[in-house]
């Protein structure tokens, strides 16, 4: 498989009809000034000069705002530039994000033009009230006429998502995933609701009349839902914001989070606490007291398995008294992991006795 690459290009809060409660784009790209023709061209030729992999991926998107949405003249002068790179073969793919209720036929047909090949839904919800709660000023209907057309016209369709929403419980996410699952995107965004600066929610919160998700719930919520699209085999990008100067833990200098569950490893906090529940369904199926297992990973999963400051190896330790041993395996699949006995507790014990005999003789 090729490794993929992505050119990110911001284009901050750029057609946006309205401010959702949660939303600060400049802050959340941490980019203020407006985009420029010769800014993408800066941008691409920069990435181009850094990726390493030749035979490799590499897809320019524009982020933030509502692409489809800006000027039409401006989104034209800024997809000319990239198309120039995708028929020059420099890059291989345009993807762009925008808002459902910001797709028709015309819009369509202008990104075939200039050949993109995907594009991301901000959908955030299925919940028509959470959807008019935070002001977000589209339907469920929008969101499944936008995917039906995307879908028609012969573009890949992407999903983003959010949790902790105001007013929005677990069961609202697990029903929001379980609707998009319904229109059948290929990838999905998830993001936990931080709160940001010079926002609504802001206000809302210092007020009292918001409650973001801890760490934890946030961190169990997007467990669930990876669940749910993993059975499906829809591809999760991204969870959690990307960190950025301004993207930063509340305590850090310079950070516009103001509270909500940010982490600069989120995204390996969810799959590191996915690994630890296989770990231990794999334990609780042998029929045996088990006190050393070996574990055996694809070497990118490592981390996952030994789980952020080896909280997992922690975990199991506390919990079920069990030593974990992790090995790397190349011919080991990254979907896969194996867990065998190393050590049960009657070898322990046999073992603690030869050793005491031995001790006893001298």
């Amino acid at each position: 498989m090729k490794k993929q690459y992505i050119i990110p290009i911001f284009v901050p809060h750029l057609g946006c009809p309205n401010a959702c409660t949660f939303c600060n784009q400049r802050k959340i790209s941490g980019q203020t000034k407006p985009i420029t023709e010769n800014d993408v061209r800066d941008i691409i030729e920069d990435y181009l000069k850094h990726f390493k992999e030749k035979n490799s991926y590499k897809e320019v998107a524009f982020f933030g705002g509502s692409f489809t949405g800006i000027d039409v003249e401006l989104q034209e002068k800024l997809l000319a530039v990239a198309y120039e790179y995708v028929k020059d073969k420099k890059i291989d793919g345009i993807r762009i994000s925008t808002r459902p209720d910001y797709i028709d036929k015309t819009i369509l047909k202008r990104l075939k033009k200039y050949k993109v090949k995907t594009i991301e839904l901000g959908v955030q919800s299925t919940n028509d009230y959470i959807l008019q709660r935070c002001k977000r000023g589209h339907t469920y209907k929008d969101i499944v006429k936008a995917s039906k057309m995307i879908k028609w016209h012969g573009f890949t369709l992407g999903h983003q998502m959010m949790v902790g929403l105001p007013e929005s419980t677990e069961l609202d996410e697990i029903n929001t995933a379980r609707e998009l699952i319904k229109l059948k995107p290929k990838m999905m965004r998830i993001y936990p609701v931080l709160v940001i600066k010079d926002t609504e929610l802001e206000k809302e919160y210092k007020e009292g009349k918001y409650e973001p998700l801890t760490l934890n719930q946030a961190v169990e919520r997007c467990k669930e839902l990876c669940y749910i699209l993993g059975k499906k085999k829809i591809k999760i990008i991204r969870i959690g914001l990307q960190n950025t100067d301004t993207i930063a833990s509340p305590d850090v200098i310079g950070s516009e989070v103001v509270a909500g569950p940010y982490h600069e490893t989120f995204r390996q906090l969810v799959e590191s606490s996915i690994y630890y529940d296989t770990i231990v369904d794999k334990i609780k199926q042998f029929n045996t007291k088990v006190k050393e297992v070996t574990i055996t990973v694809n070497p990118q999963n490592v981390n996952n398995v030994v789980g952020y400051k080896r909280e997992n190896i922690t975990k199991l330790k506390e919990m079920y008294d069990v030593d974990v041993i992790v090995k790397q395996d190349i011919k080991c699949t990254p979907e896969k992991i194996e867990v065998t006995i190393s050590k049960n507790y009657p070898d322990f014990i046999d073992d603690v006795d030869d050793k005491t005999l031995v001790g006893m003789k001298k």
